[in-house]
């Protein structure tokens, strides 16, 4: 089964069951911070993320693989009356993603790890702006039945984030994820761009 196939599969079940989608807890924590402008929300889902941040003032631009999330989006976003623009987007090539550098106030990404993201993302955020990843780690304590490709590594994160000013972090053993929240300084953008 491809993967645009088992993700339209996941998504028609959680609909049928009636499992609306809901944001991520810890990125609701962070309301404080999220004043509004332009936001990414990559691998969306069914835009649990995507319909709060609509409703922070921003407009969310929403990408997924799932035919099914993006038209699930399209018409909740047309009930809804909200900013969000749902597009259909296979994250894995790479090179079709024509983002501009610095055109997003805040990336987010929850559960989707495609390391070669990273540098996407620290290209597309504007100064200033906000990068939120949360996603499985490998833990001891918890062993999720996902291969560890699709895990980070302990403090992954925050070590590719290092130049980045961290205003939250944390790694949950029990629930197996790491989760960053982190803003881009001024300091580290002569280095994006020379680098």
């Amino acid at each position: 089964m491809d993967t645009r196939t088992k993700w339209n599969s996941k998504h028609k079940e959680q609909l049928e069951k009636k499992k609306g989608p809901t944001a991520n807890r810890r990125l609701e924590g962070l309301s404080l911070y999220l004043n509004g402008g332009r936001a990414l929300d990559i691998a969306c889902g069914l835009g649990g993320n995507s319909f709060f941040l609509a409703k922070k003032n921003y407009q969310v631009q929403a990408v997924d693989i799932s035919d099914i999330a993006i038209a699930y989006i399209q018409d909740q976003t047309v009930k809804r009356k909200l900013s969000i623009d749902p597009q259909k987007c296979d994250l894995a090539d790479l090179n079709k993603l024509q983002w501009p550098s610095d055109s997003f106030n805040l990336v987010v990404i929850t559960y989707y790890l495609d390391r070669e993201l990273f540098s996407t993302v620290k290209r597309i955020i504007a100064e200033n702006g906000y990068f939120f990843m949360e996603t499985y780690f490998q833990s001891p304590q918890n062993d999720q039945k996902i291969s560890n490709q699709y895990k980070l590594r302990p403090q992954e994160l925050l070590s590719e984030f290092e130049d980045w000013k961290i205003l939250f972090y944390e790694e949950n053993e029990q629930e197996g994820r790491q989760t960053i929240f982190c803003q881009k300084r001024l300091e580290c953008l002569s280095e994006i761009k020379n680098g």
